[in-house]
């Protein structure tokens, strides 16, 4: 079960079995719609994409501390693309 998509979708899931299903804060089981849940997006997951692509920062600041503005416009195109190819939400 995605956790993560169910917790998001159903805010009155208090805890989820995955053996036994969810459940809402008195114990009552909560109907879930897996296809709702199998289809759903985490509108967070381009953080940890870009994160994950972004050049690092000590790249940029070599380039403040040698005063090379090449280096400095790379990274920041660098990072421009990171961004376009996962963009918010």
């Amino acid at each position: 079960m995605n956790h993560e998509a169910i917790y998001a979708l159903y805010s009155n899931v208090a805890t989820i079995d995955d053996g036994a299903g969810a459940f809402d804060a008195q114990g009552n089981k909560v109907t879930i719609d897996m296809d709702a849940v199998n289809a759903w997006v985490d509108p967070e997951a381009y953080k940890s994409k870009r994160q994950a692509e972004y050049p690092p920062m000590t790249d940029y600041l070599d380039g403040i501390a040698k005063g090379d503005q090449a280096q400095i416009d790379k990274y920041i195109a660098d990072c421009q693309a990171v961004k376009a190819k996962y963009p918010k939400g």
